[in-house]
């Protein structure tokens, strides 16, 4: 997801403490990787409500591209997955509470989150994006200041709008984000581009994008707790051998039909 928060320390260390952590997140211990070997199994988060990066499908198995790059990592590393779903806002006060060992969910790679967390990746690249219902009057960033906004609680798309001093409401994930906009609750949404293009091509939603010069791209990285570089490394290293043999392509023209580096 360009997703999460553009978090400033000082409110995530505030978060961090309602769970009870303390004033600050412990460092990892530097043979994590070999607890994670040792228990076998690596315990990855992701919302769940980022398709066609992670849904839940119709029996209740949480699939798409995250939670099969995040198998793939894991099987070269010799471990199981673990796939836990929670909300985005909350997600990296859960890993630095260590209710898993990474979070694989299209989280944006970041200065302010780099503050807190460490990123493997980038495994994919994308952008801010602004689109409006097929038809809808707004056609120019700048009518957004007039505008309802509507983005997903935690993303780095709601620090954004919340910068350009939008009146925006937020939403869970990105599936309730669209049923917003098409029963005409907001004017405009904001979200990674890849995802709702994707809707869009698949005739799911008739929408139009606004364009925005300022958008850049952006990667999205896998993150981890900081002070664990053995972990860090072999995680690239399973990553960097899927781009390398194929892997990685075969996955992403699976779930979001090309290649996304």
């Amino acid at each position: 997801m360009t997703s999460i928060n553009i978090l400033r320390r000082g409110l995530l260390l505030g978060s961090v403490a309602m769970l009870g952590l303390g004033f600050a997140p412990l460092a990892a211990s530097a043979d994590e990787l070999a607890t994670i070997k040792e228990a076998g199994v690596l315990r990855i988060a992701m919302s769940g409500q980022y398709p066609p990066f992670n849904f839940v499908n119709e029996k209740n198995e949480v699939v798409g591209f995250d939670p099969a790059i995040g198998t793939e990592i894991a099987k070269r590393m010799g471990l199981k997955t673990e796939i836990i779903t929670t909300a985005w806002d909350g997600i990296i006060g859960g890993l630095l509470a260590n209710k898993y060992d990474a979070v694989v969910g299209s989280m944006s790679i970041t200065a302010e989150r780099d503050k807190v967390i460490d990123f493997v990746g980038p495994y994919y690249n994308t952008k801010r994006a602004i689109f409006t219902k097929a038809g809808s009057p707004i056609t120019s960033v700048a009518q957004l200041a007039t505008a309802k906004v509507g983005v997903t609680l935690g993303e780095t798309h709601e620090q954004w709008a919340r910068d350009q001093g939008y009146n925006i409401n937020t939403y869970k994930g990105l599936p309730e984000l669209l049923l917003e906009l098409q029963n005409g609750r907001v004017d405009a949404i904001v979200n990674d581009s890849i995802p709702v293009m994707l809707a869009m091509k698949a005739g799911q939603y008739d929408l139009a994008v606004v364009e925005d010069p300022t958008a850049e791209p952006i990667g999205a990285g896998i993150a981890i707790r900081e002070g664990n570089p053995e972990l860090a490394a072999a995680m690239q290293k399973a990553l960097d051998e899927m781009m390398a043999d194929g892997t990685y392509l075969a996955i992403a023209k699976e779930w979001v039909g090309g290649d996304i580096r």
